[in-house]
């Protein structure tokens, strides 16, 4: 094999400070289509990853380490890239992209089009430390810091699903760690023109301040991130192609699918099934929740609430229902495949105690025990969970749909410092979890010979999308500031690359159904849900009971809410119904484009400056702009049409030119649509 040809710079490039310093700084090498810097002890590496795209990874102590846990796909993906080397300065040119490194070792990207810079990783200090930061935590990991530029007016976007209720993120800092409602999915879109992955699941945090940007992993073997430059749609298909595409969402999850917190036995769940056909009101799935199991870590059904699961599932499928089974990753010690499990070594670990996460209520005993999570990293724990699973869902019953529960994972104390995975110490990999656990049923449905894979989550990480995870946005508030945080929510998570997402419709925390107040939340959420990708009913409704296995809440389906609003619930599930078509159509553009389903107005119109601040309504697919309704009592909303298209008042037929804020009639019944440069959908019926 060749050596690597080496430039020696000479001196430091324009602008940056020698003090304290030697002249002599870095090596540049060029090694199999990709760029090396090395200096100090540490090595940069800068390669072609997919058109318009480049991953960078940084190292102390010698090359770059393959093979660790992260978003990218496996292998290289093709792209055309060229490398040029000076005696001060190198660069890497991938399309529309070009990286450059200094003598010093500092990264800036622009565009190749004009050499405009896009973003520039930036020195703390003209001494030190650098724009990498690497503190020794020992055991050859390190806190991890990469700094870069802050720039006027940039607008930063993605990150998750978090409840803070702001699309443009800039000025916050986010905590990268999985939490119930609180999502990391650590990828950041920028109105600069650059889409960046933070390739790395360890816990840390993002600083996105007004002076300068800060990714921080608080332990970790190496510095790893992936840029593309493009606009935000040029940028989705980019980022969904280096870490996978969701797969074609089935037809029938495109329907309305029906819970609550929860229906206790098998009659219970039947009964509500049949009261949906015998109203003849729509109805593609309802849930059976937790609690149906014998034990906790058991994943079949107690017989005594579920007598006959073959006639359940054959009766719903009889009426065009599917039976999606909660299941949760963790294992009571009451589980008769606790033991088993532990010494296998399936069970996440500890450094510091029992091998324990956190106290649930069980059957058959009066209080919490100490239950542990499956180790979801872990190939031979996922397939043993998946064998339960199969063994006693799929095989007797053709259960498919698996609804994900308290998977980031729940841990309590939230401490994922003290956990050791299969994959590695639980600082460095900790937010993997969700990601993994998708996997688990994604792999094992498809080798059971079931091509159509959809489990609805509470919690994902960068690539959940690709094993067909579903998000939903978590145990959330029941009150019209909780629904208008949705908005941002879902719109982030879309820009995360995660296509498939959905709120429990009303809040999950409480809601009287017989208070006027609460009806209208209901109504007005209801009207989003069915504008949202995913469409599903859920809470738990006043009056509550206490936690453990005999408790249910109030009643939460739609004729649960007097006749008024049960009209108008019964007016959008038909809704919901005309529009599959469209739904399935958008979907298919996520599967083979990965183009969100939930775009925001910015995503299809970027040269609308004005469209990239509308935070309260959002684009349904290409056609269909949804202005929800998020206050109580209103009667007419105002929202912006972006400019570059003709709109159309889906409702009444009214036309209005892009560029401008309009405000229409909102009755209760109503919630604003507008259709895209005459697009024709069965809105109005």
């Amino acid at each position: 094999m060749n050596q690597p040809e080496e430039v020696q710079p000479a001196v430091a490039p324009p602008g940056v400070s020698l003090a304290h310093s030697s002249p002599t700084v870095g090596v540049f090498r060029e090694r199999e289509g990709a760029l090396e810097w090395s200096g100090r002890q540490e090595t940069v590496r800068i390669e072609p990853w997919g058109p318009d795209a480049v991953r960078v990874r940084a190292r102390l102590g010698g090359p770059v380490l393959e093979g660790l846990p992260g978003a990218l796909l496996d292998g290289r993906p093709p792209a055309a890239g060229t490398v040029e080397r000076g005696a001060d300065r190198a660069r890497v040119t991938v399309g529309a992209l070009t990286a450059e490194v200094s003598a010093e070792g500092l990264v800036r990207f622009l565009r190749t089009a004009d050499g405009s810079e896009l973003l520039a990783e930036e020195r703390a200090h003209f001494w030190w430390p650098g724009p990498r930061l690497y503190t020794a935590v020992g055991g050859g990991h390190h806190r991890l810091e990469q700094r870069f530029a802050a720039y006027d007016g940039e607008r930063l976007y993605g990150l998750g699903q978090h409840q803070h209720g702001r699309l443009d993120q800039k000025g916050l800092v986010l905590d990268l760690v999985q939490r119930n409602a609180e999502v990391s999915v650590p990828v950041l879109v920028s109105s600069r023109g650059y889409t960046l992955l933070w390739n790395n699941p360890a816990i840390g945090r993002v600083e996105l301040a007004a002076n300068g940007t800060r990714w921080v992993a608080d332990s970790a073997r190496q510095l790893d991130y992936w840029i593309t430059a493009g606009g935000p749609a040029d940028g989705q298909r980019a980022y969904s192609a280096v870490t996978g595409r969701a797969p074609m969402l089935p037809e029938w999850a495109a329907g309305f699918w029906q819970c609550k917190l929860r229906y206790r036995t098998q009659d219970e769940l039947l009964r509500v099934a049949r009261e949906y056909r015998r109203r003849g009101l729509p109805l593609s799935a309802i849930v059976c929740d937790f609690f149906h199991w014998t034990h906790l870590g058991e994943w079949k059904f107690d017989p005594a609430q579920w007598p006959d699961p073959a006639a359940m599932v054959r009766e719903l499928e009889e009426m065009g229902v599917r039976l999606v089974v909660s299941v949760w990753p963790s294992v009571s010690p009451l589980s008769e495949n606790h033991a088993l499990m532990e010494q296998r070594g399936y069970f996440i670990g500890t450094q510091y105690g029992p091998t324990a996460h956190a106290d649930w209520p069980d059957k058959g005993v009066a209080s919490a025990v100490q239950v542990a999570f499956y180790d979801a990293t872990n190939p031979g724990a996922r397939e043993f969970v998946w064998s339960r699973v199969r063994d006693h869902y799929l095989a007797p019953y053709g259960i498919t749909a698996f609804w994900l529960d308290a998977c980031e994972p729940e841990l309590k104390p939230g401490f994922p410092e003290n956990l050791r995975y299969w994959a590695g110490p639980g600082p460095e990999v900790g937010n993997l979890y969700p990601r993994e656990n998708a996997r688990t049923f994604h792999e094992g449905l498809l080798a059971a010979g079931e091509p159509e894979v959809i489990t609805l989550n509470r919690s994902a990480w960068a690539g959940s999308q690709r094993y067909g995870a579903a998000l939903w946005s978590g145990d959330v508030g029941t009150d019209f500031a909780t629904l208008r945080r949705q908005i941002a929510a879902g719109l982030n998570t879309a820009l995360s690359g995660i296509p498939w997402w959905n709120t429990d419709i009303g809040g999950f925390h409480g809601g009287d159904p017989d208070d006027p107040a609460y009806r209208e939340v209901m109504v007005r959420w209801f009207q989003f849900g069915a504008l949202s990708p995913l469409m599903r009913l859920h809470g738990f409704r006043d009056p509550g009971m206490p936690l453990g296995p005999e408790m249910t809440g109030g009643p939460n389906e739609v004729w649960s809410y007097g006749p008024e609003a049960g009209a108008i619930l019964e007016k959008y599930l038909r809704l919901r119904e005309r529009l599959k078509p469209y739904v399935l159509r958008v979907m298919r553009e996520a599967h083979e484009e990965g183009l969100p389903v939930l775009r925001p107005l910015f995503l299809e119109f970027p040269d609308d400056q004005a469209a990239w601040s509308v935070d309260d309504a959002y684009l349904f697919g290409r056609d269909l702009l949804v202005a929800p309704v998020l206050t109580a009592g209103a009667t007419a909303r105002t929202t912006y049409l972006p400019a570059g298209a003709r709109w159309t008042d889906a409702w009444t037929g009214g036309t209005y030119e892009g560029g401008a804020a309009v405000t229409v009639d909102a009755p209760l019944d109503r919630i604003p649509l507008f259709l895209r440069d005459g697009a024709e959908l069965p809105v109005a019926g």
